[in-house]
């Protein structure tokens, strides 16, 4: 199992990953893990950690995680959006067909806050892109 695990481990944070190098070839054959690195993905920034040099194999795995990492994450808030494209329906039809007077006595304002701010930052950036194209 110990030759399966990769040389490097990411435990991803808020905006980044804590990067550690995974040992395995050591006396006690434990699994080590000796953090090389902080990650800043808003800022693209690597820090080493304390006064350690990372080697350019260091840098190009973590670069090489940060690109993937940003792709995910990307991907995974374009599926939010789907999501909620499929909520605002499914609302709708709870609206028509089983909310009761409570519950959309409940909802109604801010469900109109919100499509209405929606709608306005949609319109405007869609008349910005036409104006641009």
């Amino acid at each position: 199992m110990a030759g399966d695990l990769p040389d490097y481990y990411f435990r991803v944070r808020d905006n980044g990953a804590t990067v550690f190098r995974v040992d395995t070839e050591n006396r006690q054959r434990r699994i080590e893990m000796d953090q090389i690195a902080v990650v800043n993905l808003n800022k693209s920034e690597i820090k080493p950690h304390g006064d350690r040099d990372l080697s350019d194999a260091d840098i190009a795995e973590i670069r090489g995680w940060m690109a993937k990492r940003k792709a995910l994450l990307a991907m995974r808030d374009i599926d939010d959006i789907h999501r909620a494209v499929d909520y605002l329906n499914t609302t709708t039809q709870w609206v028509q067909s089983r909310a009761s007077d409570e519950q959309l006595e409940e909802v109604t304002d801010a469900l109109l806050l919100a499509m209405h701010d929606l709608r306005t930052v949609l319109v405007r950036k869609k008349a910005d892109r036409l104006t641009k194209g």
